[in-house]
Order: C-alpha cells, then sequence, then structure tokens
C-alpha cells in the first residue's frame, strides 16, 4: 500500500484541461494561455516566472479576478489532478502550491472607498488545504468585502470569538476532505449559535452540496466566484436557533461512530498487526513502507467514520474507489485494501451499519475493472 492522503482542491474553479492547453469555463481563451505559463513556471518551481506570468497576465487586461480564478485557480486544480495520477511528487505538489500563493499574494487589491460588508472565511478545524479558503477571500476582497482570512485548521472556539469581535455579516467555511465533516458540523453549529448565518465549500461537502444541506449551513457554493455571486445577491438566510448535532442527525444515537471514531488508533494498530499475520511479504517493508501501511489504514478508518457521521455509504465508497484509482497509479493493485476492509470488520462485527459500510466498499472494489 502507499500513501492516499490527497493535496486540496476544495472550492477551487472547475477548470479542465482539454489536450495541452487549459481553456476558460467563461471561453477566455487568453486565460488559458496565461494559465499555460503558469502551469509551466510552477512544473519548474520557479516563483520569479510565476510572479511574471501574474504580472504579465495584468499587464494583457485580464482583471485581476480572473487571473485569481482562471489563472492561478487552474494551476492550483491541474496541481491536484497530475498528483493524483502520479505525475507529480509530494515535494512537487508542495512547491507548486507554494507558488500558487505567492502568485495569488502578488495581485494587487484596491482599498474600495465604502466596504459591501464583513465576512469571515477559514477553513474548518484539522483542515489544512488552505488555498481554496484564500481564493475565495481574495475574491471577495476584490468585490470590496472587508475580508476576516483565517487561514488552515481554524479551532472552533477561535473562529466564535473571531466573530464576536468582529461583526461578520456571514461566516465561509472550507474543507477539503470528507474526513471533517465532524468537525465542521460543530463549527456550523456554533456560529448559527451567536446568530451568524454560514456558507460551506470544498470537496468535503460533495459535489452537489448534499452534507451542506445534511449539516444544516444556511448556503453552500461549489467554487468561490458562485459563493461571491451569491453573497453579492443578498443577505444569507437567518440562521436557526440553537440545536444539537442529534436534532440534524438522529442517527447518531446509536453511537456507532462515536465508538468507531474514539477507538480509532486501536482499530488501526489491531488491524496493522493482522495484517502483518496475514501477509508475509509485509515482513520485507522498511520502515517507509510500514508507515505509510499505517496512514493507509488510518485513513481507511476515517473515512469510514465520517460515512458513519453522514450515514452514506457513497462517502466511504467513493473514498475507497478513488484510493483504488490512486494505488493503481503507483503501481499498487487496488484490491490491497480488500484484506484491511475485512480485518475491520472482524473488530466491529457488533455495529450493523458499519459492516454494511464496510461490505458496500467491498462490493465497490471488486465491481472495479
Amino acid at each position: 500500500m502507499t500513501n492516499i492522503s490527497a493535496p486540496g482542491l476544495g472550492s477551487e474553479p472547475g477548470r479542465h484541461r482539454v489536450g495541452a492547453r487549459f481553456t476558460s469555463p467563461l471561453g477566455d481563451e487568453r486565460a488559458g494561455a496565461w494559465a499555460d505559463k503558469l502551469w509551466s513556471a510552477a512544473r519548474a518551481a520557479d516563483e520569479y516566472a510565476a510572479l511574471d506570468v501574474v504580472a504579465g497576465a495584468l499587464d494583457a487586461g485580464l482583471d485581476a479576478e480572473t487571473v485569481l480564478l482562471e489563472v492561478i485557480g487552474a494551476v492550483q486544480h491541474k496541481v491536484g489532478i497530475e498528483w493524483a495520477a502520479n505525475r507529480m511528487s509530494v515535494a512537487d505538489e508542495h512547491a507548486a502550491t507554494a507558488i500558487s500563493d505567492r502568485a495569488v499574494a502578488a495581485l494587487p487589491v484596491q482599498r474600495p472607498h465604502a466596504f459591501v460588508g464583513k465576512v469571515t472565511v477559514a477553513c474548518v478545524d484539522k483542515e489544512w488545504h488552505a488555498l481554496p479558503a484564500r481564493l475565495l477571500a481574495e475574491t471577495l476582497r476584490l468585490r470590496g468585502w472587508r475580508v476576516g482570512y483565517l487561514g488552515a485548521q481554524v479551532p472552533t472556539a477561535h473562529l466564535i470569538s473571531q466573530v464576536h469581535r468582529t461583526g461578520a455579516d456571514a461566516v465561509c467555511l472550507s474543507a477539503a476532505l470528507s474526513t471533517r465533516l465532524p468537525v465542521a458540523h460543530a463549527a456550523i453549529t456554533a456560529v448559527q449559535a451567536v446568530g451568524t448565518p454560514v456558507m460551506v465549500g470544498g470537496l468535503a461537502f460533495g459535489a452537489d452540496g448534499r452534507y451542506a444541506r445534511l449539516l444544516g449551513a444556511d448556503a453552500w457554493a461549489p467554487e468561490a466566484r458562485a459563493a461571491a455571486d451569491r453573497l453579492s445577491a443578498g443577505s444569507l438566510p437567518r440562521p436557526r436557533p440553537p440545536h444539537q448535532a442529534l436534532d440534524d442527525l438522529p442517527h447518531l444515537a446509536d453511537q456507532e461512530y462515536t465508538m468507531v471514531s474514539q477507538s480509532s488508533r486501536s482499530l488501526v494498530r489491531e488491524t496493522f498487526r493482522r495484517l502483518e499475520e496475514h501477509l508475509p511479504a509485509m515482513a520485507a517493508y522498511d520502515d517507509d513502507q510500514r508507515e505509510r501501511t499505517a496512514e493507509d489504514i488510518a485513513h481507511i478508518v476515517d473515512f469510514l467514520a465520517a460515512a458513519l457521521y453522514v450515514d452514506d455509504p457513497g462517502l466511504f465508497t467513493d473514498f475507497l474507489t478513488w484510493t483504488g484509482d490512486i494505488l493503481t497509479a503507483r503501481g499498487v493493485p487496488a484490491r490491497s485494501l480488500l484484506p484491511g476492509l475485512n480485518l475491520l470488520e472482524e473488530q466491529l462485527r457488533d455495529f450493523p451499519r458499519t459492516r454494511r459500510l464496510l461490505d458496500a466498499g467491498r462490493t465497490a472494489l471488486a465491481a472495479r475493472p
């Protein structure tokens, strides 16, 4: 097995790579050409060339929002695709992301004569993929909002303190990984409890926003431009009165999510131990391979817990099939995931919802070509 953690795509724009060139969803071929140049700079880890691209695109007449979303955001989206296909290493991905972040900082933002409103933008606690949230924050600044951008991994208590201090009209929360849904739910509920509406975005909430609705967010947007448009269209709905997680998710009453999440470390350790007994080849693993295998098991347990939280087998099966693609691209058979699922079920035989999720996972993997 190999490491399966993913770089975040979050709320980054749906820009696509066709053939040898980027194409813009707005049909602006100029943006596509500049995205190609920025991609070359990112692949070369050349920060100076990247800054020259940003300056050149602005000088050529592209507005700052187009450069932000249709050039920089497009390149970062491509970074995620290339990493998943094993055409970029983790180090390459980190270097390219750092260049994207530096390119964002190079964009000019003029102070408006009057702000249209105040908004706080943050990643939920434990979410380290910060660039999607920053793309939104900068888009809102360009449109005249006073933005409090808090970055990655913001503990809910600190988020609430910031909302109290600034009197934000709305809070925008970003999460890229579905494993962050439980803490996202806590953050949504806490912000709403102080009377502030919450908009969420990022891949964690589903491509269609299904988990945003399930967790009671006041609004959802698929990407930065749509989020900015929604805020510009008018105030978000008044948040619901304070409520508990069980009000939104009554299935949590069976305690399966709580038991699995609280025992996750012991589940990972025991599954790893049993894998060593079942797979003699692991005796030849070096320290790096053993560490990555443990990380893979931990990811499986984390996504299993997240699927229990929202009671959606699709969350777990989508993760497993995506992971199978990642492993296949790295020369590891997708079926290598099956022994771990079987060993987890042995330990969780008293949890019916959990067993159904594991069965769905095995079925999804068996259906792969």
